[in-house]
């Protein structure tokens, strides 16, 4: 019998999966696989480590937001754990999980890694240590991801950045960058920078139509110093999938990069806080497995 770990998130989302998990060991049960329910709020790589490494599983199904698949992902590229891992998001943007077009729908996503389709996507990997699946990011508008109320994010999605971006436009500042892409060179002022592997972030669609997580390259995006006018205009964009087309807006497509900047700026990994300036950056290519929709 085929073994395989189901680590969630209690408090990610409506807090709803643990009534759901009786289904899904159900459902497992009559496919000839056991499936372990592993309870996790904080603590990932410890405990959680130890239990992987000591069970012999067939893959892991991680369910949570884009924090707690980012940490799970971590602990398998970091530990060289070659198994597949399957995404139940329950999160309040789930970037990553529409990036590999994955359905919020739970019993769709229990069908998906049933059927067991993979596909190896690229990761990016930040200064040799930490890794991210979908976005690093620094900026006005990481600033207002974190600031944004999360009951008016549940009830308007990416509309309640928006709304939260306009209130705090007089607070605006921009960043002194030097960004260094596979031989290009740009030193500006930029409002905020955008390292894609998938298309999505901060629970917007289709920032970047062009990427591609297979294609063995990251997605700079940069968004120059402007006006306070031309910034709701990109908000604008924003909402109805157009960014890239803005003026301000400028794009790089490349296998690493690294950005220097002023140590205190905060970068957002994956929807979570994390250290700050320089970075250097490396898209490692095809180095997760994941189940797929096909």
């Amino acid at each position: 019998m085929q073994k395989a770990l189901f680590v969630y998130n209690p408090i990610s989302g409506q807090r709803s999966i643990s009534g759901k998990l009786d289904y899904a060991i159900d459902m497992f049960m009559k496919k000839g696989i056991l499936l372990q329910p592993y309870r996790i709020i904080n603590d990932v790589e410890g405990r959680l480590l130890s239990v992987i490494k000591e069970e012999q599983y067939d893959f892991i199904v991680a369910s949570g937001g884009d924090g707690t698949i980012n940490s799970i992902a971590n602990l398998i590229l970091k530990n060289n754990i070659d198994i597949p891992l399957g995404v139940i998001p329950t999160g309040t943007c789930n970037d990553f999980a529409r990036s590999i077009n994955i359905p919020n729908d739970f019993k769709k996503c229990i069908d998906i890694i049933l059927r067991g389709n993979t596909a190896d996507i690229d990761v990016g990997l930040i200064n040799g240590e930490k890794y991210f699946l979908d976005t690093c990011a620094a900026g006005v508008f990481v600033d207002v991801s974190y600031n944004t109320n999360n009951e008016l994010k549940k009830n308007l999605g990416p509309l309640a950045y928006y709304l939260k971006a306009i209130t705090e436009l007089k607070n605006i500042k921009p960043m002194k960058l030097k960004v260094m892409a596979d031989g290009e060179v740009i030193e500006n002022k930029f409002l905020l920078f955008l390292i894609l592997n998938g298309k999505h972030a901060a629970g917007f669609y289709n920032l970047n139509n062009t990427a591609d997580m297979s294609d063995g390259y990251i997605d700079i995006m940069l968004i120059k110093n402007c006006p306070n006018v031309d910034i709701v205009g990109m908000l604008i964009n924003t909402l109805k999938s157009n960014l890239v087309n803005n003026k301000n807006v400028k794009i790089i497509k490349a296998r690493n990069c690294e950005i220097i900047g002023d140590p205190d700026i905060e970068l957002s990994v994956d929807g979570e806080r994390w250290k700050g300036l320089p970075i250097n950056i490396q898209c490692v290519h095809k180095a997760l497995k994941v189940f797929v929709d096909g």
